[in-house]
């Protein structure tokens, strides 16, 4: 009953009933900053395709040149030199340099909302990880709060028996110092709990004064995929893969238009020149060529191609790492679930049974108080244990759905 009511009093300082998990992530990713600011650099890139596939702008010209004295308009109606004269020039880079150039920012562009995608399932992760820490808490909260409970009824019952000459003061300081550690250790899960809250609000963008997030109770995930169609999952859809497979095209489409840059680019030019009315005009007309300088391009070329490459082996070398990471949690997906299993069926039944046992024979004066005490704490140990192995189970389970970025819950 005590341990009923002190939970009780938890959750209803909460203020709030469970919030599902999957609502805190799409809060998380609605309101967490980090994630606006990937996106607002993702659409910033968005804008650079038009900057670099448009032409240079255009130059206008005005010109004046004077005949026998630097004052404008000298022998502007003297002599047929003097002129008025405006024109108009354009550069023409080479055919094909702004579409690659143009080709090389989308696949920037990609790039950064890849980077988007990664910080998405980070953020997920993160709240995954404060959720299922709160509801560990919450759990083991529940347990200390039971043997607080029962530890204080077996003390009342020991110190009565002690004042009748039956019990032992020795054993009934025993389980007042359990009792202290546990009070300790319920202080202790009240601190955590604030802590992974203060956690949790800022990944959704919460005041640290708004109510206290109660979590869900904590339940084993049945992994139903198999280690390969794990990996496959993680080659097809891990995000970090996917920024690194658009970090190779962003490379590529750079070295394409680095080899381009070494054609010659063009200018067009025109102007009219009016001299004195007793004069004809001019009309001029321009076409200039102008040649990259080999050594500059070949360099450009080369730190692209070098560019590119390393892009690759930074590719390969992140698939190993994913794929690697995929298997590791995946064995500890499951060998957690086959623990939760013994734990489940058959070490908690036989625990309590115990412990149950060894009780009743203490209340028919049949047992002394040490082994029940002993047996209480035990219980407890593998309740925590228990609890422990549940929320590394669930820890695991998140993982794999970042790496693979697939819903497995």
């Amino acid at each position: 009953m005590a341990a009923s009511m002190s939970l009780a009093g938890v959750i209803a300082a909460y203020g709030a009933s469970p919030a599902p998990l999957s609502d805190l992530i799409a809060e998380a990713e609605a309101n967490n900053p980090s994630v606006h600011a990937a996106e607002h650099d993702w659409r910033a890139s968005t804008h650079v395709r038009k900057q670099v596939t448009t032409l240079p702008d255009p130059q206008f010209t005005i010109q004046e040149f004077s005949v026998g004295s630097p004052k404008p308009f000298a022998g502007f109606t003297t002599s047929n030199f003097a002129y008025i004269g405006i024109g108009a020039s354009q550069e023409l880079p080479y055919p094909g340099k702004l579409r690659l150039k143009g080709i090389a920012a989308d696949r920037s562009a990609d790039a950064a909302r890849a980077q988007v995608e990664i910080l998405r399932a980070s953020i997920a992760e993160q709240v995954k990880a404060a959720y299922f820490h709160l509801a560990y808490l919450r759990q083991t909260l529940g347990s200390l709060e039971t043997s607080r409970a029962m530890l204080g009824q077996l003390i009342d019952s020991e110190l009565s028996r002690y004042s009748t000459g039956q019990g032992s003061q020795a054993e009934v300081l025993k389980a007042q110092l359990a009792r202290t550690k546990l009070m300790r250790e319920i202080t202790m899960n009240h601190q955590q709990m604030g802590q992974a809250q203060a956690d949790l609000k800022e990944l959704l963008h919460r005041p640290q004064t708004s109510p206290d997030i109660v979590a869900r109770e904590l339940t084993a995930t049945s992994l139903r995929l198999s280690v390969a169609d794990l990996l496959r999952l993680a080659r097809q859809q891990n995000p970090a893969i996917l920024f690194a497979t658009r970090g190779v095209a962003e490379r590529a489409a750079a070295l394409k238009s680095a080899e381009r840059a070494g054609k010659p680019d063009f200018n067009l030019g025109y102007m009219y020149q009016r001299t004195g009315t007793d004069f004809p005009a001019y009309y001029m007309l321009t076409f200039g060529v102008e040649f990259p300088r080999r050594r500059r391009v070949r360099a450009e070329a080369a730190e692209a191609a070098e560019s590119l490459q390393s892009a690759r082996e930074r590719l390969d070398d992140g698939l190993q790492q994913q794929l690697a990471e995929v298997q590791k949690q995946y064995v500890a997906a499951t060998n957690t679930a086959e623990l939760l299993t013994e734990y489940r069926e058959g070490i908690l039944p036989q625990a309590e049974a115990a412990f149950h046992a060894l009780l009743a024979g203490y209340e028919s004066n049949k047992q002394q108080f040490g082994p029940v005490l002993t047996a209480l704490d035990e219980t407890l140990q593998l309740k925590r244990d228990s609890a422990q192995t549940l929320l590394e189970h669930e820890t695991a389970i998140a993982r794999l759905e970042a790496l693979t970025g697939e819903t497995l819950r």
